[in-house]
């Protein structure tokens, strides 16, 4: 059996947790304790040099030690159902938008967090190197926030799901982005009506609950 290295109160982890549940994969959870800084210590950093969550342990031991990987590997070993697209057009549309989460949404309240938290202090970036906070980012991580619930909302104006084609991992990241976002007390606000629509509908889908 596969086995998560895990977190559940971290965002990363919850996408790839997602992920397995949407494919329907059981697997084994190993939690790695970020408060304790456990994914430092000498036991995970074996598994996972990164010193990063999430990790995903293969039957034959092999480690995939981010979710570009382990979305990569489970989409490959189980097709159904697709989540990165059928189609050539259909892929190119999911990972466009999959990226824009990441790097417009996720990162963007990741910057806010490592840089404005001080309980992040010298925690600035995630991994085995200490890097200092830059306070001016994290403002810069919270406009950033706003432009993405802005255009994520517009995006969903006509549709139900980010991609055209429907339900799909740019939809986990953004969902995933929307609530991480509350630990900066920073939800969609009236104007962001699509989104809001959007993400109730998401509630539905039982992975949604991990």
């Amino acid at each position: 059996m596969i086995t998560l290295y895990d977190y559940g109160m971290a965002p990363s982890p919850r996408r790839a947790r997602i992920l397995l549940a949407e494919k329907g994969i059981s697997h084994a959870t190993v939690s790695v304790d970020l408060t304790q800084a456990e994914q430092l210590g000498a036991a995970y950093r074996a598994i996972n040099p990164l010193c990063t969550i999430p990790a995903l342990q293969l039957e034959d031991g092999a480690v995939l030690t981010d979710n570009a990987a382990i979305t990569a590997y489970l989409e490959a070993r189980y097709p159904e159902p697709p989540l990165l697209g059928r189609t050539p057009m259909e892929k190119a549309e999911i990972a466009s938008w999959n990226w824009r989460c990441e790097f417009d949404g996720l990162m963007a309240v990741a910057e806010a967090l490592r840089n404005g938290s001080p309980a992040m202090k010298g925690r600035a970036l995630p991994g085995p190197v200490d890097y200092a906070q830059i306070p001016e980012l994290a403002q810069r991580g919270l406009d950033r926030v706003q432009r993405f619930f802005d255009a994520i909302d517009a995006q969903l104006g006509d549709r139900d799901s980010i991609a055209s084609c429907g339900f799909s991992i740019a939809d986990i990241t953004a969902v995933v982005v929307v609530d991480f976002a509350r630990v900066l007390r920073v939800r969609p606000g009236e104007q962001h009506q699509n989104l809001k629509r959007w993400r109730a509908a998401m509630a539905l889908r039982p992975s949604m609950a991990l």
